[in-house]
Formats: structure tokens, C-alpha cells, sequence
């Protein structure tokens, strides 16, 4: 997968936004250094993929989303109702993890059961 490291830093900053974090708070979450973490939203630096799996599952996005190859979210329709005092942005995101997953397992050659 080639990236486009100044497209994913962006990503990632509106993820941070998102999440309400600063960069410390992220390099806190994830392990990484500070300074790494702004060389990969600046642009200067290209995230590893284990980087992006951390620094995804800290700011509650998806790796998809990060890179900007996951069209899940375009995809997702949704009605649903929540009795356990999730919220509707919460119950869309987990779909939106499911789909993705669901799309790597089918390109990888894994076929749903029917």
C-alpha cells in the first residue's frame, strides 16, 4: 500500500481534533515518541503500519481511515438502537470496523459463510 504521507499526517491530526487529544496525550496512548508523532502528522515521516494500528486505536478511528483506503464510511447505512447507553456515532464507528474488516478478510481470499 503506498501512502501519501502529508494525506495520512492530515488524517491523523483531524483524528487527534476528533478525539479531543493533544499530540502528548497521543505519544502517552501509543508509545511513540512526541516528536515522532508530529514528523508523522507534519508529513516528514510515513507511519509505520503497527504506528497506524496504535495510533488508530487511540484516537478511536480505523486504520482505513487513517490511510484514506477504507470507502466503509460512504458505505455504512445504518438504524439501530442502543440499550446500553452507546451513542450513535459509537454504534456507526464499530460498523464502520466491522466493514473494513470485512472487506480485508474478502480480499485476502476469505469467503463469508452463507
Amino acid at each position: 500500500m503506498t501512502m501519501d504521507s502529508r494525506a495520512v499526517g492530515a488524517r491523523i491530526n483531524e483524528a487527534l481534533v476528533s478525539a479531543q487529544l493533544s499530540q502528548r496525550a497521543l505519544a502517552d496512548r501509543t508509545g511513540l515518541a512526541q516528536s515522532t508523532l508530529s514528523r508523522i502528522v507534519n508529513g516528514t515521516r510515513t507511519a509505520t503500519m503497527p504506528e497506524l494500528v496504535r495510533i488508530a486505536a487511540a484516537t478511536g478511528t480505523t486504520v482505513g481511515l487513517l490511510t484514506g483506503t477504507s470507502d466503509a464510511p460512504a458505505r455504512v447505512q445504518y438504524a439501530a438502537r442502543s440499550t446500553n447507553g452507546s451513542t450513535m456515532t459509537t454504534l456507526r464507528d464499530k460498523l464502520i470496523s466491522f466493514v473494513e474488516i470485512n472487506d480485508y478478510l474478502t480480499d485476502q481470499g476469505f469467503q463469508a459463510e452463507q
